[in-house]
């Protein structure tokens, strides 16, 4: 399962319920808010939410997230966690991507585009490059998987084949990396040396090897629209 696939990755998350100040969340969530719960229930229209049968799928991974209550402790692993929340979900929406669900240190998120998706995944690096450039000392590093194809919805979420494949590419992916399938690199509508063949892989669970490409993200140009953190907002204030 894709459960079982992240915690392959990087072991299970902990189970541990943090209580925090309010507004120490609020000055690290900034104006990013959580979307508007939907009522999966069935009958309740969640079908609505998915206009298209095509989908690329895009997974995020945050390197040694278990680790970082015991580097930085709980207070500031919690921050950390929030503007990794906060950065991601500034680039979904600005690439029309749906956040699917949450994986405690990353995401699962769909688009109705390969364009929107790979320009997402870049924008993301990118913000996330920025960040460790400004706190050296509290660097997150996060990688990345697309796969794209026909999945199936159930209640919000997604399944089949290439939510399977999109997060054991994201398995595979070193951190600070973007790999994408190959049928994410045939729909590609940008540029293509944007790509590079890394050759065949096999993921685990799948009976034949499949072609991966990285993204080249580093002189690509984003625009990126990340907010100045204020005095209270930096790191370790």
């Amino acid at each position: 399962t894709v459960q079982q696939a992240h915690n392959e990755a990087h072991g299970l998350v902990p189970n541990e319920i943090i209580e925090v100040d309010p507004g120490i969340v609020e000055a690290f969530l900034g104006r990013v808010k959580d979307p508007t719960p939907v009522d999966t229930s069935p009958g309740k229209g969640v079908e609505s939410l998915i206009d298209a049968a095509f989908r690329a799928i895009m997974f995020t991974d945050l390197k040694d997230s278990t680790r970082m209550t015991t580097i930085f402790g709980d207070t500031k692993a919690l921050h950390l966690l929030h503007i990794h929340n906060a950065l991601t979900r500034n680039a979904l929406r600005d690439h029309r991507g749906r956040e699917v669900k949450h994986t405690g240190d990353g995401m699962m998120a769909s688009f109705t585009s390969v364009l929107d998706a790979v320009e997402c995944a870049i924008t993301i690096q990118k913000a996330f490059a920025a960040h460790n450039q400004a706190n050296p000392d509290a660097a997150m590093d996060l990688r990345i998987g697309i796969s794209a194809g026909e999945p199936v919805e159930e209640y919000g979420d997604l399944f089949g084949n290439a939510v399977q494949l999109a997060a054991r590419i994201c398995a595979h992916t070193e951190p600070g990396r973007i790999l994408v399938a190959q049928v994410v690199r045939d729909q590609y509508s940008g540029k293509e040396q944007l790509f590079s063949d890394l050759g065949e892989i096999t993921p685990k669970g799948f009976d034949r090897a499949i072609h991966v490409y990285e993204v080249q993200w580093a002189d690509y140009p984003v625009r990126l629209a990340i907010p100045k953190p204020t005095k209270r907002e930096r790191i370790g204030d």
